[in-house]
């Protein structure tokens, strides 16, 4: 199952561990049960510290293909439900790192209000192994169990237990449940589930006093995508004292499995492109604040943000990178059936409608993509252009028009998703050359068509355009001074990685020549610094 290039890298990591790890497998048989057991023992060769021990432990796991993961023999909280190849195998290795004495990757801020959770609390996240977007949220949660032992996270391979997805409904991943109850479900961000935990339990977000305050930033950019990740390392080259805030790290990037556009790199994945963008921000002095977002900024010669923890700092100026989010059809029926039948990422709930018949709502890149994703897993793929013709490129157009399974209708607006007992069943739809009303059968329905500016924190702060674009000049200076913007939340025409890229250099060099020609007053500088201290 590990190659031996694969066990022999595990070896370096695991040297470094700082309690003994022991994997706790539940007794019986399983069709996966050897699979399971075979990965578990081969990790238990990259480290004498590495032990497997196979127990009745009914208690607290949930069949012969579950384990739990023991830190100098005490129940960490964490435990994983499937074999966790694919995309998760790197959520049990950083389950092993951290358990045995890794530092954890949550900002410290959000520890700190993780640590403060009193109540029991049973998390359980359903994943594909081919959801690329299920690892941060699952990895997330077995921080949370390390941190508090009033946290257990299970991580449960919805391809093992077809049963469970049965019963509980489920058509998309990551779907948290918190204590039995469905807590967060769809695109799963750590920065959303942060809020609703704060909301469910407010006594979290109290003032930490053992957390030491900001000095004063010379540079905060808000948003992690490649426009952001640009501009904070372009400042950070200046010499500046620079922060990002992102609610994760690679944005919408993350979310692209295929980028074949990105010049000098002749094919890369989103995750793949976000480990890198983030690795190269580690070789600057940045400070990073992940899975938290902005709450407020105050205008001013000094500016002040306040983020979703609480947590207030000021800054000489501001980047706005957040980037931009799915769009939405905005029809009846939609909101209500998200991750019941409406999906926006087809890299992650695919595998969900596997023979069945699904549509994509959008003829452009994002939604012809989409359906050549789709149509070797599903049986058919119908594709609804709004406009006569297919607004795509011409070489994933010819591709589209290749496959068997997958139709293409034109001219069609789409009117509303019809659902019964909880399962989305067809789409109807309004042909605009004859306006009659067409329905169409199918069990999903996957929607790209395009995409909103997340530009909702800078409202009344700068000038934005009636589709909520930032304004910018050709600096990317926006209408108040010190703030500037860059990629997909502005005006800038091109909705593209290299572009987000240079537009993010341009702000931080325009930021540059603006903190050049308007230096903070020492007195400022110097009473934040001893409110830091």
């Amino acid at each position: 199952m590990l190659n031996q290039d694969i066990i022999n890298a595990l070896k370096g990591y695991m040297k470094d561990l700082k309690s003994d790890i022991t994997f706790v497998v539940q007794t019986g048989e399983h069709e996966k049960r050897a699979e399971l057991i075979e990965m578990l023992t081969q990790l238990t060769t990259t480290s004498p510290r590495i032990t497997l021990e196979e127990l009745d432990r009914s208690d607290a796991l949930r069949s012969p293909v579950s384990f739990l993961v023991q830190a100098n023999g005490n129940d960490t909280g964490i435990k994983f439900s499937g074999v966790p190849g694919g995309h998760e195998f790197n959520s049990l290795v950083l389950a092993i790192l951290q358990a045995g004495g890794s530092k954890l990757k949550l900002d410290e801020s959000i520890q700190n209000m993780v640590k403060k959770v009193k109540d029991k609390l049973k998390f359980q996240v359903y994943v594909s192994l081919a959801c690329h977007a299920c690892p941060d949220v699952v990895q997330a949660m077995n921080q949370f169990a390390l941190l508090n032992d009033n946290i257990e996270a299970e991580m449960i391979d919805g391809g093992v237990y077809p049963d469970l997805i049965e019963e509980n409904n489920i058509q998309g991943v990551p779907t948290v449940y918190m204590n039995g109850e469905v807590f967060a479900s769809g695109k799963v961000e750590i920065a959303g589930i942060i809020e609703k935990l704060s909301a469910a339990q407010p006594e979290i977000l109290a003032a930490d006093e053992n957390v030491q305050s900001m000095p004063l930033q010379d540079v905060t950019v808000i948003g992690g995508g490649p426009a952001g990740i640009s501009a904070a390392i372009y400042s950070a080259r200046k010499g500046l004292k620079v922060t990002i805030v992102a609610d994760r790290f690679g944005g919408q990037v993350k979310d692209t499995m295929g980028i074949e556009n990105l010049i000098s790199v002749k094919y890369t994945t989103g995750p793949e492109l976000t480990g890198s963008l983030v690795s190269h921000l580690d070789e600057h002095e940045v400070t990073k604040k992940e899975h938290i977002r902005v709450e407020k900024i105050e205008k001013g010669a000094i500016k002040t943000i306040t983020l979703s923890n609480g947590e207030v700092f000021k800054t000489r100026s501001i980047i706005i990178a957040t980037g931009a989010n799915w769009r939405e059809l905005g029809v009846p029926g939609e909101k209500e059936n998200i991750g019941n039948g409406v999906a926006y990422c087809p890299h992650c709930d695919g595998p969900f409608y596997k023979g069945k018949d699904v549509a994509v709502i959008g003829g452009g890149n994002s939604g012809v993509e989409a359906a050549l994703d789709l149509a070797g897993i599903v049986k058919s793929v119908t594709v609804y252009e709004f406009l006569p013709e297919l607004k795509a490129d011409k070489v994933l157009v010819n591709q589209l028009y290749k496959r068997d399974n997958i139709k293409v209708v034109t001219n069609a607006a789409t009117k509303q998703v019809l659902a019964a007992n909880g399962k989305v069943h067809a789409i109807e739809y309004i042909d605009r050359e004859t306006e009659t009303v067409h329905q169409q059968e199918l069990q999903g329905i996957f929607v790209q068509i395009g995409l909103v500016p997340n530009s909702k924190v800078v409202e009344g702060v700068v000038d934005l355009t009636k589709y909520g674009e930032v304004v910018i000049n050709e600096k990317g200076a926006t209408s108040e001074e010190g703030i500037f913007a860059c990629g997909d939340v502005t005006t800038v025409p091109y909705k593209q990685i290299v572009v987000a890229m240079g537009e993010g250099s341009k702000a931080s060099l325009a930021a540059f020549d603006y903190l050049l020609m308007n230096p903070a007053p020492q007195e400022e500088i110097e009473s934040q610094n001893e409110q830091a201290a």
